[in-house]
């Protein structure tokens, strides 16, 4: 796992030293992705510089270093993440008379994409992100992995092209101007995240779960392509028993995590006494005979923590298990998470994601999790509860009968969905807080959502599996795990997002996934019940959230009314007098909301610290970089 970066100069006219000391304090911003080593490539010309910053995790030897270029030096490459696949396209590719000097994953991308063919990413299984330059076409191909487990952003402005890993390596370049995106804001404020379509800062996107993009630099054009998408669809369903089902599943997921086994450094696992973690660490020690390093945080409150729980499965399956009871004191902890953040996110479980990773880098570099197996096969209680409330039963039939009689709107999915089950804050509370109509962006997204949510083409559980997938998974879920991994230098692996084990799950009937009234991702449970007991397999999910013990709601709100008081940087985004109708809502009992307030200090914060971080001077000497 690595961290990646570089410019491309369309007409500011750097120079040949200039260009390669921005590259290389961007890529320094970035030194926890990649501690091992850090390289810098410019061309001849002075008009292309790419960074690198190394994670060892496959070939730890000096040919492993990036970047990394093809037999003459025509394609430069650098690249975040792991192909699993890369043996066999290694083979194909010496067939066709290609010469390799290392044994990395990364140099096959060196010699694939000699032709910039963007279809030659749908050959690739793995997570990544990668920048390839390819100085005969003048083109700069950029692609990142099926469900957005590693990041790439791209920015763009007069004379120039950057991308990164990390949002802080482009905001080091001295001519970034750092304008915070009022769409962002509001879909912050909608979603506790900023969704891959939009960014924090105008001027600034990112490259889609998915997606490959050619930028011609000769012809001033920009190829788009998409090679994977998670589309469950009810014409896309297969004809399966449960019995055929299973058989298929059990052999993709025992696929899926023996390609992720592979490494040269000690490798472990993250075992929560969930459902998903313990299925794949159940195939690692049953079915591959790993004696597997298993790792657990928990909190001194019974009725909040799960640790418990892997304890009793890391005996059963005879893991070397670590675990740590914690009592954090998040208060003091919420400006260093913040400050860790690439953009706000308000999910409380990114402090706990970077508790369990620091410890588990401790003992591994490598740990694979149970990341994905409630979007792809359903699993979360929100599905449940919108179902059970939309089922055709009579009593749903007469209701809606009765609304239409007095003239009113029946609710739809769309409506149940887009509630305090989905979304942060409602559309109107966000305008209130904007003082002004919700800004065009942010609106369209929220089109964007209702649309999919009322798709006719798709079920109720597709609609959401895809909406979800697509938006929460990618743009919160996974960001966290990344951010708050590779903070401590520590590379996570997600079997149960392969790209063969997501297409076979969006092709699962509605039956195979949701028996009501409680059975969310079923065909995952009864593959998981042969390795465990089926009543650990049906026990009450707990989630990762950080328990309710663990906060003082006093302390809390004291913190809330000094950050967001009259000095908050805040409030040079929102309505003052609507910030200060929303804090005493804060102090109501019967209104306080920790997955409100939380996610508004995450976003005080994180204003506080980019408004307070230097950048790289222009035109200055190595010694003058300021990161």
């Amino acid at each position: 796992m690595c961290g990646i970066a570089g410019i491309i100069d369309t007409g500011l006219g750097l120079g040949r030293d200039e260009i390669a000391r921005l590259a290389t304090a961007m890529r320094d911003t970035m030194t926890h992705r990649g501690p091992d080593d850090g390289a810098t490539w410019t061309s001849d010309d002075g008009i292309v510089a790419l960074a690198h910053r190394r994670l060892s995790i496959i070939d730890l030897r000096p040919e492993g270093r990036q970047p990394m270029a093809n037999e003459d030096g025509s394609v430069q490459v650098v690249f975040n993440g792991e192909i699993y696949n890369h043996r066999a396209l290694r083979a194909e590719l010496e067939r066709e008379g290609h010469a390799f000097r290392s044994r990395s994953d990364t140099e096959v991308l060196c010699h694939m994409f000699e032709s910039c063919d963007l279809a030659q990413c749908a050959r690739l299984s793995g997570m990544f992100a990668f920048a390839a330059w390819n100085a005969r076409e003048k083109k700069l191909v950029l692609a990142r992995d099926a469900f957005g487990k590693k990041p790439l952003f791209v920015a763009e402005g007069e004379g120039w092209l950057a991308f990164a890993s990390e949002l802080q390596a482009i905001e080091a370049l001295p001519f970034f101007e750092r304008r915070i995106s009022r769409d962002a804001i509001a879909a912050y404020l909608l979603l506790q995240y900023v969704p891959t379509e939009l960014s924090i800062y105008e001027g600034v996107a990112k490259i889609d779960a998915g997606e490959a993009v050619a930028i011609d630099f000769a012809e001033r054009g920009w190829e788009r392509r998409r090679f994977f998408e998670f589309e469950p669809r009810r014409e896309t369903e297969a004809s399966l028993t449960p019995d055929e089902a299973k058989s298929r599943l059990r052999g993709l997921v025992r696929d899926a995590v023996e390609k992720r086994l592979e490494s040269d450094v000690p490798l472990g696992a993250f075992l929560s006494g969930g459902v998903d973690s313990s299925l794949v660490v159940s195939v690692m020690a049953r079915d591959f005979g790993r004696k597997v390093d298993t790792f657990s945080i928990g909190f001194d409150d019974p009725e909040a923590t799960e640790h418990l729980f892997a304890r009793e499965t890391a005996r059963l399956l005879g893991t070397n298990h670590h675990d740590e009871v914690l009592s954090p004191d998040a208060l003091s902890m919420l400006p260093e998470i913040a400050s860790r953040l690439d953009e706000p996110n308000g999910d409380s479980s990114c402090l706990p994601t970077l508790l369990l990773s620091r410890f588990t880098r401790r003992f591994v570099t490598v740990a694979l999790s149970g990341d994905g197996g409630d979007e792809l096969f359903g699993g979360y209680g929100r599905y449940r509860d919108t179902l059970n409330e939309t089922a055709g039963d009579a009593r749903g039939v007469l209701a809606r009968l009765a609304l239409r009689l007095r003239g009113r709107r029946a609710s739809t999915v769309a409506d149940r969905y887009l509630s305090p089950r989905w979304l942060m804050l409602q559309p109107e509370a966000v305008e209130r807080l904007l003082g002004s109509r919700m800004p065009t962006g942010a609106a369209q997204q929220l089109f964007a959502w209702r649309a999919l949510l009322s798709d006719r083409k798709r079920t109720p559980l597709q609609r959401m599996r895809a909406l979800d997938a697509w938006t929460y998974m990618q743009g919160s879920v996974l960001t966290k795990v990344d951010r708050m991994s590779m903070q401590c230098s520590l590379e996570v692996r997600c079997p149960l997002l392969d790209k063969d084990l997501g297409a076979f799950a969006a092709t699962l009937p509605d039956t195979l996934l949701w028996r009501p009234p409680q059975g969310t991702k079923w065909i995952l449970k009864e593959l998981a019940s042969e390795y465990l007991p089926r009543e650990w397999i049906d026990r009450r999910k707990v989630g990762f959230g950080l328990p309710p013990k663990s906060w003082s709601q006093s302390a809390l709100l004291s913190l809330a009314g000094d950050a967001l008081g009259l000095d908050a940087v805040l409030r040079e985004h929102l309505d003052s007098e609507a910030l200060d109708r929303f804090l005493a809502d804060q102090r109501d009992p019967r209104l306080f909301s920790i997955y409100r307030l939380w996610p508004m200090l995450i976003l005080e914060f994180w204003l506080r610290d980019r408004a307070a971080r230097p950048r790289a001077s222009a035109g200055a000497g190595p010694g003058a970089v300021s990161l």
